[in-house]
């Protein structure tokens, strides 16, 4: 079992908003005893053809804190995503609230700091978010107790959020019948991954889990919710005693097959500045493309 701080007889009331775009899924965590609230893995929307950036997907979520009477006090990020971007800042210019990600943001920074070229004006410390979680690391929805797992190997930066009896994934599971995401992005590693998935399966086997992503395998509906019993159980990559060495062996083999996700050159530029977008030196809102760099 696991020697985190769960406590599942507090349970969240969780809203799902999924994006068809990027296959992302966002959440409005609810503390059950109080108006007070987070979001989780938020998206801006971008024509990355037109060059045009939209809020449709956050303005529906903020629509829904203000018609409820929530009070935002945190817009998590579970890693640097590479498939979509975060509408972090946006959301919290209209609502407040702190934005939080993993301290190993830091390396994520230095790594794609330095493939962007970008100059001694990048800060790679950090600053530009919040609040940056150590594993283990407590904080408060109202009332609600919450606390971030640090679980690499998709990237170096994942963490794993589990409020009450809720835990929000990022890319670190899928559902039992999509599997892993990746682990072949600069930092990341299967057998880390492996690792980091048994300390999600340490948590009881009541937890309720929720994806970042969903692809509707074998053509099913698009689903986000599962638990860990379940993923113990079932998971094709890694559940029913899978050993480390066959899921490292299928998931190099695996991510060797794989295309770089459609939106990798907008995502971690914008997402490693916690969702603002990069300006050159007219301050006009500019992405860059590296060739070959990725």
């Amino acid at each position: 079992m696991t020697d985190y701080p769960i406590d599942l007889s507090v349970k969240p009331e969780v809203t799902a908003y999924f994006d068809p775009d990027t296959n992302t899924i966002s959440y409005i965590v609810k503390d059950p005893d109080s108006a007070s609230c987070a979001i989780v893995d938020s998206v801006m929307d971008i024509d990355y053809a037109a060059g045009r950036i939209t809020y449709d997907h956050a303005d529906r979520m903020i629509a829904d804190i203000e018609a409820r009477g929530l009070t935002l006090e945190w817009i998590i990020e579970t890693h640097v995503h590479a498939d979509h971007l975060s509408a972090a800042p946006y959301i919290q210019q209209k609502l407040g609230g702190k934005i939080g990600i993993g301290a190993k943001i830091m390396v994520v920074q230095d790594t794609f700091g330095k493939i962007f070229n970008e100059g001694t004006e990048f800060q790679r410390d950090g600053s530009q978010f919040d609040a940056l979680f150590e594993d283990g690391d407590t904080y408060q929805i109202g009332g609600m107790q919450a606390f971030a797992m640090y679980t690499p190997g998709h990237t170096p930066a994942c963490m794993v959020h589990v409020m009450g009896d809720a835990a929000f994934v990022g890319d670190t599971l899928f559902m039992p019948d999509g599997g892993s995401a990746r682990a072949d992005f600069p930092g990341g590693d299967a057998a880390t991954l492996y690792d980091s998935i048994q300390k999600v399966l340490s948590l009881p086997d009541e937890t309720r889990l929720f994806m970042c992503h969903d692809y509707g395998p074998n053509g099913r509906d698009i689903q986000w919710e599962t638990t860990v019993g379940d993923e113990k159980a079932h998971n094709i990559h890694v559940g029913g005693g899978k050993t480390k060495e066959d899921f490292v062996r299928f998931r190099t083999e695996r991510d060797a097959q794989l295309a770089m996700p459609r939106l990798i050159i907008p995502s971690l530029q914008v997402n490693m500045r916690a969702g603002e977008v990069p300006t050159d030196k007219d301050g006009r809102p500019m992405l860059k493309v590296p060739l070959n760099g990725l």
